[in-house]
């Protein structure tokens, strides 16, 4: 075997090797290092081949817009309870109001009152309609009971009549044996609030309580309306009212709509809405 042969290293290279070592010794950067030794070609900065425009700073958007934030998923769904919440409180609150309309229609309150209301109803030259005969028929059965020393009537005329409906009711009772100076008359009202609200200043304030005979669908809101002018109020509904059937019910469904708005904003900014 021969001795292996390591090639011969120059004293040039010998001393820059030594000058490199030193500089890691001084902490100096071995690209200086190089540059001292001669090893590496020095060259000027370049400049850079795109110059900014001297209008850059003029041109540049002062109000980037920035995408608006996604909200998390938790935030829609807890948006959408919210309002199924709602919804199904809604639906509740119009059920509940619906049943009331319902059971005061069929709920004969009557009793001994100060006075009883009549509310009015359609005539025609003189003559009660069938809907408002049906109500004062039920008056005359209540007066022969003795409830009340009083009969309210009211309800104003339509354009070109010749008589209102409360003077037209008061001459039906009054050929029913009903004396004529126990009746008043409220003949200028066009809706239910009108007519209550006119019937309260026309009697004395000694007359609190009274009996308010209407439809079954129109009893619960002409007895809240009563109670709102300042009446003690009962209903006693007309067992033979004419609006049955599918008309009821549609009835009773705007009735209930009426009374579920009217409880929360009042009866009386709502009167001429469901009349």
């Amino acid at each position: 075997m021969t001795e292996r042969e390591f090639p011969t290293v120059s004293d040039e290279v010998r001393a820059r090797d030594r000058e490199l070592i030193e500089a890691l010794d001084r902490h100096v950067p071995i690209g200086e290092a190089y540059l001292r030794s001669g090893e590496l070609p020095v060259t000027e900065p370049r400049e850079p081949s795109i110059k900014p425009s001297p209008n850059a700073e003029l041109t540049r958007d002062p109000t980037p817009v920035q995408p608006l934030p996604t909200p998390p998923r938790h935030v829609g769904r807890r948006i959408l309870q919210v309002l199924l919440v709602v919804v199904l409180l809604g639906l509740g609150y119009f059920a509940f109001t619906f049943w009331q309309v319902w059971s005061t229609g069929r709920a004969d309150q009557a009793r001994g009152v100060d006075a009883i209301v009549v509310m009015g109803a359609a005539q025609y030259d003189g003559r009660p309609s069938p809907q408002l005969a049906a109500r004062l028929d039920h008056v005359v059965e209540l007066w022969s009971e003795g409830l009340a020393p009083l009969v309210i009537v009211t309800g104003g005329k339509q354009a070109g009549d010749r008589f209102t409906e409360a003077s037209a009711s008061a001459q039906y009772l009054v050929d029913r044996g009903v004396p004529a100076d126990a009746i008043v008359q409220e003949g200028s009202s066009t809706n239910t609030y009108e007519s209550l609200s006119g019937a309260r200043q026309l009697v004395d304030p000694s007359v609190h309580s009274v009996l308010i005979v209407t439809d079954p669908y129109h009893a619960l809101r002409s007895k809240m309306i009563a109670g709102e002018v300042g009446f003690e109020a009962f209903v006693s509904s007309t067992p033979e009212s004419v609006v049955t059937g599918a008309t009821e019910l549609r009835r009773e469904f705007t009735e209930a709509a009426g009374v579920a708005v009217g409880r929360i904003i009042g009866f009386e900014r709502l009167s001429g809405l469901t009349d």
